[in-house]
Order: structure tokens, then C-alpha cells, then sequence
């Protein structure tokens, strides 16, 4: 009788354990399930479920100790984050007027007819100079804008075919000063995309300018039917990384001065975000591809 007892109690025991271990991991999963939710909806949550078990209860008070510092953290990095996009922004602007004045006082300096050869050498490689400066400002203060807004951009339906002929024609002189010669590949068919007219321009003069001073010899820009791709040969010394180059200040060959930032590729990126689009890179040999893809137009207007 006796050792039924025992058998009973030890029964009740173990049933007891069960019970309690299950409602543990049924809290776990709470708990898990919470943490998934802070961390993919708001960073400012906390646990919120209800414990039964004291260890557990402590655990959830350092849980949600942890969640308070780190978005403490995670503001303070933000704040020092856009103070730093700010200075740069201020400081883009602030240079973007006297390199202005310089600029055309050089331009003034050039009409001179005391200057001497050698004057008018040293004046050219100041100008050319001047004109980098400039341009690096203004990519930094367009830079500081596009990571400072985040505003939806209104995207419409433009006609890419359009948009790339009136591109080239109005860059051929630059093109052939650099003496490359252009593969233009156009299908039969308009192709239409979703975009902002002017932030698409901006990505082809990137795209063009990261050619120029890539390309060996030619290049070629291929329309498809969801965007654009631009393809050049690469010098053996100058080969980049695809994976790399839509970071902020990549260049491929860090040693050389190339009178650039290397920001040009990273705005093309952030333009793109912005219009729900993609920029990728793709090297094949010395081969390097550029592709621009879009959401494609209804073939009707909105």
C-alpha cells in the first residue's frame, strides 16, 4: 500500500514537472516570438509577456535592460550620424562659392593676351584642377541631400528610348573628345519605365562619367526592355570589384589619384533606391557591365 503511495506521489511529481516545463517553453516561444517583433517592427518595444517563473522574469528584465541600451545606442549613432551629414553638406556648400569665383576669375586671367605659354599651361592644369574640386563638392553636397531625404519620390512613365537618344546626342562632343566610339543597341520597341526624369538623367551622367574614365577605346549602351546597361573593357590595372563598387568611396585602384571622390557609382545607388529600381555591376575578364533595371510601364497611362 505504502509503495503505491510512493508510486502515485512520484506519478503527480513527474506529471508536475511536465506541466511546468511545457509552460516554460511555451513562454520561451513567447519571449522569441516578441524579440522577432522588436526587432523587425519597432526597435522601441519590449517584452510585454506575461512569466510565471522568477528566472524567467529576470531574464525578461535584462532583455528588455539590453533592448534600453541599445537604442540608446542606436540614437546616439543616428544623431552623430546626421551631424556628420550635415557638416558635410555645410561644407560642400560652403566651398561650392569661392571655387565658383575662382573659376571664373581664371576664365578672366585666360582671355589675357600678356599670358605666356608656359602661363597658359600652368593656368589650364589649375582650371582643370578647380573644375575636380568643384565637381567633388557638389557631389558631396548632393550626396548629404539624397542620404538626408527620405521622402517618396513620385515616379511616372517616361520613355526610356527617348531619354537615352537625347542623352547621347547631347554628350557625343564629350564622348569623342575622349575619343571613344559608342555602340549605341537600341530594340525596335519603345521601351517605357517607371522614373523620375531628372534622378534618371543624373544616373546616366554618373554612368557616363564612370565610363569616360574607365573605357579602353569604346564602349557600348544596350536598352533593354526593363532598362539600361552600359559595357566597357577595363585596363588589367584598373579592374574593380562588382561587389564593392556602389560603396561609398570605392575606387578600384585605391594608389592613384583619379581627381574623384568615388562617389558616383554610390549616388547612382541611392537615385535608384529612391525610384524602387537596381543598380549591379558585373565583370566578366576585363569586361564590365553596369545594368540599370526599372519597374517596366503599363503599356496604358495611368
Amino acid at each position: 500500500m505504502q509503495r503505491d503511495i510512493i508510486c502515485g506521489m512520484l506519478a503527480l511529481a513527474v506529471l508536475f514537472l511536465m506541466i511546468r516545463l511545457l509552460r516554460i517553453r511555451r513562454q520561451l516561444r513567447s519571449i522569441a516570438a516578441e524579440l522577432r517583433r522588436t526587432r523587425d517592427q519597432d526597435y522601441n518595444r519590449k517584452l510585454t509577456v506575461p512569466l510565471f517563473d522568477r528566472a524567467l522574469n529576470e531574464a525578461a528584465a535584462e532583455i528588455n535592460h539590453n533592448l534600453d541600451y541599445q537604442q540608446q545606442r542606436k540614437l546616439a549613432a543616428e544623431l552623430a550620424e546626421q551631424r556628420l551629414r550635415q557638416s558635410v553638406s555645410d561644407i560642400a556648400h560652403d566651398l561650392r562659392t569661392p571655387m565658383t569665383v575662382i573659376r571664373g576669375n581664371l576664365q578672366l586671367i585666360e582671355q589675357s593676351e600678356q599670358l605666356t605659354p608656359a602661363g597658359r599651361e600652368q593656368l589650364a592644369v589649375c582650371s582643370e584642377k578647380v573644375s575636380v574640386l568643384k565637381k567633388m563638392a557638389d557631389d558631396f553636397f548632393e550626396l548629404s541631400v539624397l542620404e538626408s531625404d527620405s521622402s517618396k519620390v513620385p515616379l511616372q512613365k517616361v520613355s526610356l528610348t527617348a531619354v537615352l537618344m537625347q542623352f547621347i546626342a547631347d554628350h557625343e562632343a564629350v564622348i569623342r573628345m575622349h575619343e571613344l566610339e559608342p555602340d549605341i543597341q537600341f530594340p525596335a520597341q519603345t521601351v517605357y519605365v517607371m522614373a523620375d526624369p531628372e534622378m534618371l538623367n543624373r544616373m546616366l551622367e554618373n554612368l557616363l562619367n564612370n565610363t569616360l574614365r574607365y573605357a579602353k577605346g569604346s564602349f557600348a549602351l544596350r536598352l533593354e526592355p526593363d532598362g539600361a546597361v552600359f559595357e566597357n573593357d577595363v585596363e588589367s590595372a584598373k579592374l574593380p570589384d562588382p561587389s564593392r563598387m556602389f560603396e561609398r568611396s570605392y575606387r578600384a585602384d585605391a594608389s592613384r589619384s583619379s581627381g574623384s571622390a568615388g562617389l558616383g557609382l554610390y549616388i547612382v545607388r541611392l537615385l535608384a533606391e529612391k525610384q524602387q529600381a537596381e543598380a549591379s555591376a558585373v565583370l566578366s575578364g576585363s569586361q564590365l557591365s553596369i545594368r540599370l533595371r526599372f519597374q517596366r510601364a503599363p503599356e496604358r497611362s495611368i
